[in-house]
């Protein structure tokens, strides 16, 4: 049976996609299949789906490659994170396209099952090296506090449905733990650096497509979805135009991820890059602006000027603050400046609310909204609002309340207790970070801090007129983010240590 093994070189890659690769081979080819048992095993399998496809058609063969394709997936997924988390992230990415498509599968509960194998993850890991202490910072604190309290809503005496508390426990609460997977697995400068060049690399695919749709149109189930309620078309149909989602689930969540795509870019030209690089962010960022203009989401609009100061307060100097009063300049030109163009018109008016006749009701709604808030500290209950709670519990009293906001929503459901939980977090993560951005010494590391900075700051900003990180993918973009804060500084702590052990 000698013809049978694999000989694979032995020498091992320090680290990166090469480490992962390296690590398949031997876990796989190595030392499950090399030899007579794989040949045996492959074998058998091929038998097997020829024999169920003659008998039954395609549709049981399919099956079982897709089963040959998971079980794999699910070990690596186990066995080596960094794979698992890049999967994860371009699934979260893409699972509203997936489903926007027509996809017949439980797509939802394909990302419960990321989250149960990557806390059986966790535990293994921790039951081999025992590592508690990567997870101990004051950020980790208020994030278990904060889905505590989510989890502690299943009692409430005020809420119409648990079923609307359990549905949104899943998007809202859950996804923090994500904080702790990101957290643990993201320990080398390299993943750091490909996880940001992943999320550039899809932001600009993300922009592509939302250029595609304004100037080419929307493919036919793009359309189909359109033409499916005319709820939606009342949403997304606006002065004769419609408005680009992307691959987003919406046009708000599309244009928030563009927005802080643009942030992060301009976060990294601060760093001690090549001129040309710099350039390239530059373009990006304008690229991903530009995109952001096809969503008519006004709610964007300001977060990039208003992410601005906060960079030149950070990085107080006369160049920094030379090019912030430039780039505000600019942007009170594009307000004031006469322009017939629905996306230009539409960016004008997110600067005067009190024109805008959607803002005026959104106030209305908030007004007529607080004398429930007032009389239940702990809120109507987790989920009470817009789709779980028109769903579950469609005769509430908050199921057809809009909270467009996620401080409302917060709120409303959670409380003012809720609501005071979630601000303390937001501020903890935001003293943290800037903390750690001041404490660094590496200035790569140091840029890539600032980057992550603007991004939590925009988010929270847009957090107010909108609900900014609900829904996939900004949920887990978010708390990746938050995660990366504490990690760039755990770096850098490091390779001080191993640079000081040198003198």
């Amino acid at each position: 049976m000698e013809d049978f093994k694999l000989h694979i070189n032995s020498n091992v890659p320090a680290s990166g996609f090469k480490l992962f690769l390296y690590q398949l081979k031997r876990k796989l080819l190595i030392e499950k299949f090399n030899g007579w048992q794989g040949f045996f095993f492959l074998s058998i399998a091929a038998t097997a789906i020829a024999i169920m496809v003659a008998n039954g058609g395609m549709t049981p063969g399919i099956m079982a490659i897709a089963l040959m394709i998971g079980v794999p997936v699910v070990y690596f997924l186990i066995v080596v994170p960094q794979f698992g988390i890049m999967v994860y992230l371009n699934y979260a990415y893409t699972m509203m396209l997936l489903i926007r498509y027509g996809i017949n599968a439980p797509l939802g509960t394909i990302m419960d099952g990321f989250m149960g194998l990557f806390i059986l993850g966790i535990f293994i890991h921790m039951k081999k090296k025992k590592e508690w202490e990567l997870l101990k910072n004051p950020i980790s604190t208020v994030i278990l506090v904060w889905v505590g309290y989510n989890i502690f809503e299943v009692v409430n005496p005020a809420a119409a449905s648990r079923l609307s508390w359990l549905g949104a426990l899943r998007t809202v609460a859950l996804v923090a733990l994500y904080f702790f997977v990101f957290l643990l697995h993201v320990r080398t400068r390299k993943f750091l650096y490909t996880i940001v060049k992943w999320w550039l690399l899809v932001s600009v695919i993300n922009a592509c497509y939302a250029f595609k749709q304004e100037y080419i149109g929307f493919f036919e189930f793009e359309q189909r979805y359109l033409d499916s309620d005319p709820n939606i078309a009342q949403l997304l149909f606006l002065a004769g135009h419609w408005r680009k989602f992307s691959m987003m689930s919406d046009p708000v969540t599309f244009a928030y991820n563009m927005a802080m795509a643009s942030l992060l870019c301009m976060g990294l030209i601060s760093g001690p890059i090549k001129f040309y690089k710099k350039l390239i962010l530059g373009f990006m960022a304008l690229f991903f602006l530009n995109a952001m203009l096809f969503s008519g989401t006004r709610g964007a609009f300001p977060l990039v000027p208003i992410a601005l100061m906060l960079y030149a307060i950070l990085k107080f100097n006369k160049q920094v603050m030379v090019f912030t009063g430039l780039g505000l300049l600019f942007v009170v030109f594009l307000i004031f400046m006469p322009s017939s163009n629905q996306n230009i018109l539409r960016f004008q008016s997110a600067f005067r609310p009190n024109e805008d006749a959607s803002y005026l009701v959104r106030k209305r709604n908030q007004a007529r909204i607080k004398p429930f808030i007032y009389s239940h500290p702990i809120g109507g209950g987790l989920g009470a609002t817009e789709y779980f709670g028109q769903k579950y519990a469609p005769g509430s009293y908050l199921a057809h309340f809009p909270p467009d906001s996620g401080y409302v929503r917060v709120t409303v459901e959670l409380g003012p207790i809720g609501l005071a939980i979630f601000c303390i977090m937001i501020f903890v993560i935001l003293k943290t970070g800037i903390n750690n951005y001041y404490s660094i010494r590496d200035p790569k590391l140091k840029a890539l801090t600032l980057a992550l900075l603007l991004v939590i700051f925009a988010w929270n900003i847009g957090n107010f007129p909108q609900e900014a990180f609900v829904q996939y993918p900004s949920n887990v973009l978010f708390f990746l983010t938050v995660a990366l804060v504490v990690i760039t500084k755990r770096l850098d702590d490091e390779q001080n240590l191993l640079a000081d052990a040198k003198q």
